[in-house]
C-alpha cells in the first residue's frame, strides 16, 4: 500500500543534539541503519555543525560513510553555515555524502540572533550563498524555525513564515520545513499557518516539525494533515530540541515521539508506509542506546489495535 505520508525520522540529529553525553558513532550508525530497515523515506543522519560549539555530531563523516545506505531513501544532514556545505560537499566528493542537506533560518530577529548569531537580512544572504555553493548537487530542504511562535518575540506573522518559504522556493528548496521550536503551536494556530502557505506558497511542500513542550504536539499534526499537509518530521522517544549548549524555553523541549505519530497516524486510517515490528524494535534500540526509559507512551503501552500486517513497508 502506497504510504499517505512520508515521516522524517530526526532521532541521529535533532534527537542526538540534545543529549549531554557523546553517542557513540558505531551506535549512531546501528540507529540509523535501523531506520533504515524499518522503511523511513526520508532520515536526518547527522549534521555539520561546528564540533566544538556542538560536540555531538563531531563524527559526522565517519556516520555517513559506515551506514548502509538503501536506494531511494534520502539522508539529511544539517548545514547550518558555508563551511558545513563545504564539508557536505566534500563527503559527497569522497562517496559517502547525503544526498539531502538543510539550511537553516529564523522567523524571528532575537531568535536569528540568539541561533544563528546574525540579522535576518544577514542570515538570507548566507542561505543564498549556501544554496549557490551546493550547485544542485544535494535536495535541499529549506527551515524555519520558530514559525508557530517564538520565545523571544511572541506570535509570529504566518504571511512573514509564507514569504520565507516562497524564498526558500526559489533557491531551489520545494521542501519547507516549519518548525514549531519551543511547543507554542495549538490545533487553530497550525491550521491558519498551513492554509497561509498552501495558498500563498503553493509550490513548497511543507514539513511539520512539531515539538511537544505543551503536549499539543499530536494535536497539531493531525491539524497539519487537515490542511494538506504529508511530511512530519518525528523523533523516537520524543528525544531532541536545542543543542545542550544552548537554552531557551522551559520544560520537555522534545520532538514529538515517532511511535506515538505512528500510531495516531495508522488508527486514523493514514498508512506511513512503515513496518510496525520494527518501528517497536528501533524503538526499544534507541532507549538501549541512551540507557533510559524515553517519553512514548506507545513504547509503553504498544500499538493500539493496529493490524501488524497492514503496516509492512512497500
Amino acid at each position: 500500500m502506497r504510504p499517505e505520508v512520508t515521516i522524517c525520522e530526526c532521532f541521529a540529529r535533532d534527537g542526538l543534539q540534545h543529549e549531554p553525553e557523546f553517542v557513540a558513532t558505531t551506535d549512531k550508525i546501528a540507529l540509523i541503519d535501523a531506520f533504515t530497515t524499518t522503511g523511513f523515506p526520508r532520515i536526518e543522519a547527522t549534521s555539520y555543525s561546528h564540533p566544538e560549539r556542538v560536540p555531538a555530531f563531531r563524527d559526522a563523516s565517519d556516520v555517513l560513510a559506515g551506514i548502509s545506505r538503501r536506494p531511494g531513501v534520502w539522508y539529511k544532514a544539517t548545514c547550518p553555515n558555508r563551511n558545513a556545505v563545504e564539508r557536505a560537499l566534500a563527503d559527497l566528493a569522497a562517496g559517502r555524502g547525503a544526498n539531502e542537506i538543510s539550511l537553516l533560518a529564523s522567523a524571528t530577529e532575537a531568535h536569528t540572533e540568539h541561533n544563528l548569531r546574525t540579522s535576518r537580512a544577514g542570515q538570507w544572504q548566507r542561505i543564498e550563498e549556501m544554496a549557490r555553493i551546493a550547485g544542485g548537487r544535494f535536495r535541499l530542504v529549506g527551515v524555519i524555525s520558530v514559525a508557530l511562535g517564538c520565545p523571544f518575540e511572541g506570535a509570529v506573522d504566518p504571511h512573514r513564515v509564507a514569504e520565507d518559504a516562497r524564498r526558500f522556493a526559489a533557491l531551489g528548496a520545494r521542501l519547507v520545513t516549519i518548525g514549531d521550536t519551543t511547543g507554542l503551536a495549538t490545533p487553530s494556530s497550525v491550521r491558519r499557518l498551513f492554509r497561509i502557505l498552501r495558498e500563498q506558497a503553493p509550490e513548497v511542500s511543507p514539513i511539520a516539525h512539531f515539538h511537544d513542550t505543551r503536549g499539543a504536539a499530536l494535536a497539531n499534526c493531525l491539524a497539519a494533515f487537515e490542511e494538506g499537509c504529508r511530511h512530519f518530521d518525528s523523533s523516537f522517544g520524543g528525544v531532541g530540541g536545542h543543542p545542550a549548549a544552548i537554552r531557551y524555553g522551559e520544560g520537555h523541549t522534545g520532538n514529538v515521539a515517532t511511535e506515538d505519530l505512528v500510531n495516531l497516524l495508522e488508527a486514523e486510517g493514514i498508512t506511513t508506509g512503515l513496518d510496525l515490528d520494527r518501528v517497536m524494535a528501533a524503538s526499544r534500540l534507541c532507549e538501549q542506546v541512551l540507557k533510559r526509559e524515553l517519553d512514548s507512551k506507545v513504547a509503553r503501552a504498544g500499538f493500539g489495535g493496529l493490524s501488524r500486517g497492514k503496516m509492512q513497508h512497500a
